[in-house]
């Protein structure tokens, strides 16, 4: 039986996240996204073009050096992927003016993706960043005296 597109596109976005970012495997982004990305990512940062894309996991990851993505579902049609996420990770990193809290945080997101030429050219995703900064916050507040 042969795979389909759809199967295809929904199997890039799984690589993208199981191997490029969950293991912070850049060397990938060249075969995963394509040269002139836009992407949004799930902190509300917009970059456009590959190396931008890296400079945004990098600051991820120096936030949230255990970032992970947790793929609870996808959907795809046509050249779209849509998943729903949830992220986790332990804030170790300077992050949007708050420092390292070592509160480990969980938010969930939503990213679309359209697939082109086998690789990802446009990616938005939204994240629960309200949420994630509540956590973020939280910890700050039991910290005070």
């Amino acid at each position: 039986m042969a795979i389909t597109s759809i199967e295809k596109n929904k199997s890039i976005i799984r690589r993208y996240y199981d191997e490029l970012w969950n293991s912070w495997n850049l060397d990938l982004a060249d075969e995963l996204i394509s040269a002139d990305v836009s992407f949004r990512g799930s902190l509300g940062i917009v970059v456009q073009g590959r190396a931008s894309f890296c400079d945004y996991v990098r600051f991820v990851r120096r936030a949230f050096p255990d970032f992970h993505n947790a793929i609870e579902e996808l959907v795809a049609e046509g050249d779209k992927v849509v998943g729903r996420l949830t992220y986790t990770g332990t804030h170790l990193g300077e992050l949007f003016g708050i420092s390292a809290t070592g509160r480990q945080v969980t938010y969930p997101g939503v990213a679309i993706f359209r697939i082109a030429d086998g690789s990802i050219a446009e990616g938005w995703v939204l994240g629960d960043t309200r949420g994630l900064m509540q956590q973020l916050e939280e910890r700050l507040a039991h910290k005070e005296p």
